[in-house]
C-alpha cells in the first residue's frame, strides 16, 4: 500500500488533466500549430521568464525561513521549494506544503513552514492585484473577483495582526473537552498563524511583496512575448501582464486545482478582446500554461527525485 500511495496523487493529477483535455478536444481541434514553427525562440523566452519567477520566489522563501530563525543552504532551499511545485495542481496550491516533509528532520516545525507559506500566498495575491490593475479599468466584469481577493487579503491581515495566536494555542491545548484530533489541529493552526504574524514586519512585507511583484511580472511578460506568436495582432506589455494577472486571480478565487479551466477560460476571453481569433487565443493560452503551470510541475517532480537520493544537510536552527 505505501508503494501505491506514492503514485496516487500523480495519477490523480494526470487523470484530471486528461479530463480537461478531453473536454477541450473540440476547441483544440481547430487550433493550428503553424505559428509555433517559427516561434520556438519566443516559447523558450517565456519559459525563461517562468524560471526567473521561480528563482525570485526561492529567494523570498529562504528569507522567510531566515526571519523565522532557520538558516538553510540556498541549494537545499531551492530544491525543497521547487519540489513543492510537483503538487501545485491543487486547490489554492496547498499541495505545495508537501515541501514541509523535507524540513521536519532539520528542526523546522510544521507551524513555521505553514506560516511562511500562508504569508507567501498573501503576498502573491497582493502582487497579482497590482499587476491586474494595469487593465482593470477596461475589464469591469472582473472587478468582483479583484475586489473579493482584495477584501480577503485585508481581512486576513487585520485578523492575523490583531489576535494573540500563541495565547490562543495555549488556551486550546488546555481545553480538555476538545477531542484530540480537533485540539491538535486547532493548536497547530494557531501556532502557524503565530509564525505568520512574525513575518508581518514592514521589512518582511515589503521584501515579500516586491519579490512577488517582480516574479509574477516576469510570467506576465512571458504571456506578452507569446502574444507575438500571432503576428497579425499586437499585445502591449502592460496588457499582457494585466491579462495574465487577472486570469491567475480568477483561477485562485475559483479554488479549482491549479485554477485549471477557469484561468484558461479567462485568459482566452481577454485575448479575444484584444483582437485575437479564438483559435489563436487558445493557442497562446495553452502554450502559456505549459511554460508556466506545467513547466513548474515538471521541474517539481525532478526536484522530488533528486531529493529522494540526497541526504539532508546539517542545518543550524535558532529562534531570533
Amino acid at each position: 500500500m505505501p508503494s501505491l500511495s506514492r503514485y496516487f496523487f500523480p495519477a490523480l493529477v494526470a487523470l484530471f488533466a486528461a479530463v480537461c483535455l478531453y473536454s477541450l478536444r473540440g476547441d483544440i481541434a481547430v487550433i493550428s500549430l503553424a505559428p509555433l514553427a517559427h516561434s520556438w525562440n519566443v516559447v523558450i523566452l517565456a519559459a525563461l521568464c517562468s524560471v526567473l519567477n521561480y528563482a525570485l520566489r526561492v529567494i523570498r522563501w529562504q528569507r522567510y525561513l531566515s526571519k523565522l530563525g532557520h538558516s538553510l543552504p540556498l541549494g537545499f532551499t531551492a530544491l525543497t521549494y521547487v519540489a513543492g511545485f510537483a503538487f501545485t495542481v491543487s486547490p489554492g496550491k496547498v499541495g505545495e506544503m508537501a515541501r514541509a516533509r523535507y524540513y521536519s528532520s532539520l528542526g523546522l516545525s510544521l507551524a513555521d513552514t505553514v506560516g511562511a507559506f500562508f504569508i507567501e500566498r498573501l503576498m502573491d495575491v497582493m502582487a497579482m492585484m497590482v499587476l491586474a490593475s494595469a487593465i482593470a479599468a477596461t475589464m469591469p466584469r472582473y472587478h468582483a473577483a479583484m475586489w473579493s481577493a482584495g477584501a480577503l487579503v485585508v481581512v486576513v491581515l487585520i485578523t492575523l495582526a490583531s489576535l494573540p495566536w500563541n495565547a490562543i494555542a495555549g488556551s486550546l491545548a488546555a481545553r480538555r473537552q476538545l477531542s484530540s484530533p480537533v485540539k491538535k489541529f486547532g493548536v497547530g493552526a494557531a501556532k502557524a498563524l503565530a509564525a505568520a504574524r512574525s513575518l508581518l514586519s514592514s521589512g518582511a512585507l515589503l521584501l515579500g511583496f516586491t519579490l512577488g511583484l517582480v516574479a509574477w511580472g516576469f510570467e506576465g511578460v512571458g504571456l506578452y512575448a507569446l502574444g507575438s506568436i500571432v503576428p497579425s495582432t499586437t499585445l502591449p506589455v502592460a496588457t499582457g501582464v494585466g491579462i495574465y494577472a487577472i486570469a491567475v486571480l480568477v483561477g485562485a478565487v475559483s479554488f479549482l486545482p491549479g485554477g485549471l479551466g477557469s484561468t484558461e477560460a479567462v485568459m482566452t476571453a481577454l485575448l479575444t478582446l484584444q483582437g485575437y481569433a479564438i483559435a489563436d487565443a487558445l493557442l497562446v493560452t495553452i502554450v502559456c500554461r505549459i511554460v508556466t503551470l506545467w513547466l513548474a510541475v515538471l521541474i517539481g517532480w525532478i526536484a522530488v527525485l533528486v531529493l529522494r537520493h540526497r541526504a539532508a544537510p546539517m542545518v543550524s536552527s535558532s529562534w531570533q
